[in-house]
């Protein structure tokens, strides 16, 4: 797989999942797009990793929940590179608390950045790969959007679910041009998640047939797969990386 030429914007890239994606596309060739919302210090970082491929890279803070930063970022894209060839919606949160402590505040939080700023991103990157006739959308789904997990996260895990039908959705939109696809990771080695409590993480490794959480490189792997040409007739789809989690 060769992004030589290619543009690749990929929000909420400067942790975890999204870093890995980034950095990824960046050793393939690709000029990459980083976008973040809080930790410009972060991005810089990886800004810095992604140059030292020899490849462009381009900053830009955004909130993915608010239209018109959306638009002004995808203006931006364009303005400097011309184009977007794929997109990798990454951007999300998670706010766990007690089910009987959750607020409306919390529902619409995460469903604002996780569920609506795919849709933002979309619609706007997808006007300008439909201009193009040609372009890749790769969605950041969860595990937890098939399969109920706890009550700590179901607005996350509603979040997540809602991303796999609106990948399905904007692949209709879309057609025949723009591929839209989903990944759904499954618990993933990120820094995020090393700071949950030990005995917890002990159980859960022990549901994994693998014994073990995924390395962020083997999602982005994945992520660069569904956005190659070896990958074109991939439409529609929402791809499992959970290591046989059951």
């Amino acid at each position: 797989m060769n992004f030589k030429n290619k543009v690749v914007l990929v929000t909420g890239s400067s942790r975890g999942i999204g870093r890995s994606i980034a950095i990824k596309f960046a050793q393939k060739n690709a000029n990459v797009v980083i976008n973040y919302n809080h930790n410009s210090q972060e991005a810089n970082i990886v800004k810095e990793i992604i140059e030292s491929y020899g490849v462009k890279c381009l900053t830009i803070k955004a909130d993915v929940s608010k239209e018109k930063e959306v638009e002004a970022m995808i203006e931006k894209v364009i303005e400097e590179f011309g184009k977007i060839d794929v997109l990798i919606n990454n951007a999300g949160i998670a706010i766990d608390v007690d089910f009987e402590d959750r607020k409306v505040e919390h529902w619409t939080q995460t469903l604002n950045t996780n569920l609506i700023g795919v849709f933002l991103t979309s619609k706007y990157a997808g006007k300008h790969m439909t201009q193009n006739k040609k372009g890749k959308i790769i969605n950041i789904s969860s595990t937890n959007g098939i399969d109920t997990t706890s009550t700590y996260s179901l607005d996350y895990d509603a979040s997540k679910s809602g991303i796999i039908n609106l990948t399905k959705n904007l692949a209709s939109h879309f057609s025949p041009y723009i591929n839209v696809n989903a990944v759904a990771p499954g618990w993933v080695d990120t820094d995020m998640n090393r700071e949950l409590p030990k005995d917890y993480l002990k159980a859960e490794t022990a549901k994994i047939l693998l014994r073990r959480f995924a390395e962020p490189e083997e999602i982005a792997n994945v992520v660069l797969f569904l956005a190659s040409e070896e990958a074109r007739y991939i439409n529609a789809e929402t791809i499992r990386v959970d290591g046989g989690l059951h």
